[in-house]
């Protein structure tokens, strides 16, 4: 973890300084992924073309008989706004397991494995993430219908992506998601962005995204500390989404209040779970992982 006094940390990953050379952005995927019972799940890295031209790596974990016939809707997962791939670490294999469903995901234009990207993101990308890249990842990773599951932004990408295909989408599952710009998020932005001057942070960072690492914190602070941004709401969207919801938030994220989890609850069109997780920060699905591993098994089975 990121040692800072303020009570906004940077966003935290794994403490890599022990060990020696400068690590990949994305190391290959393991055909048994560590901390999963040897022949439960193999892993698969993928390389897949956007209609544009632009390459995104993507990595899937299929546990044992799920890849046969009448198999469940696999989970689709969406990264947060410094993530990766590689940063997902062992929970994907662990979700495969936990729920009996193939797990994907990838990394977005400009993070971690995928191509590199120029221009940053404009203020509607959480809206066209889902339909710029689902169509092709569809297509090229063998699925129609899924269930969405993203962390913090990527959990209102993952809102949109049950909006938008609504007949495909069976699910979703929102960690520590925001759905407008709060006040605190901005004031944690900020208070990150000093940390990251500093070369240690910089390079921790960097062992996941490389040469677009600083492209990376300029896609996050830039583009949350816009001034255009400050509008940002799906709040009015939400009754779009009628796909069953879980909602999981903790209680004591830096980077979102509570209330980012009880207006999805409020406001969307379909049966919702809402569950505050106590003495929980931003990543609940590393400080608590078994227990959000077993909510989310809970929830679909």
């Amino acid at each position: 973890m990121f040692s800072h006094p303020r009570r906004h940390a940077p966003l935290p990953l794994p403490d890599t300084r022990s060990r020696p050379g400068r690590r990949p952005a994305v190391s290959p995927a393991q055909a048994q992924p560590p901390g999963v019972p040897q022949g439960q799940v193999q892993a698969q890295d993928h390389s897949l073309l956007l209609p544009d031209g632009v390459r995104l790596f993507a990595r899937s974990w299929t546990p044992a008989g799920s890849d046969r016939d009448g198999a469940p809707a696999p989970l689709l997962l969406f990264h947060d706004s410094l993530g990766s791939v590689a940063l997902w670490r062992d929970w994907p294999a662990q979700l495969a397991v936990a729920t009996g469903r193939r797990v994907l995901a990838y990394d977005r234009w400009g993070f971690g494995a995928s191509d590199p990207r120029v221009p940053l993101p404009g203020v509607g990308f959480v809206a066209g993430e889902a339909q710029a890249v689902l169509p092709a990842l569809r297509d090229q990773l063998g699925f129609s219908r899924f269930v969405a599951l993203g962390h913090s932004v990527g959990g209102g990408m993952a809102l949109h992506a049950a909006m938008d295909f609504a007949g495909d989408c069976e699910a979703v599952v929102t960690l520590a998601s925001q759905v407008f710009a709060e006040a605190t998020t901005l004031q944690g932005i900020r208070e990150a962005r000093e940390a990251f001057r500093d070369p240690a942070q910089f390079e921790r960072l960097a062992r996941y995204h490389g040469p677009r690492t600083r492209w990376v914190l300029d896609a996050w602070i830039d583009t949350w500390l816009h001034p255009d941004f400050a509008r940002w709401s799906m709040v009015e969207q939400l009754p779009r989404v009628r796909a069953p919801v879980l909602v999981l938030h903790g209680d004591s994220d830096p980077y979102g209040a509570t209330v980012h989890a009880q207006l999805i609850a409020a406001h969307c069109g379909g049966p919702v779970q809402l569950e505050i997780l106590a003495q929980t920060g931003h990543f609940p699905h590393r400080e608590r992982s078994e227990d959000v591993l077993a909510r989310i098994a809970r929830f679909l089975a």
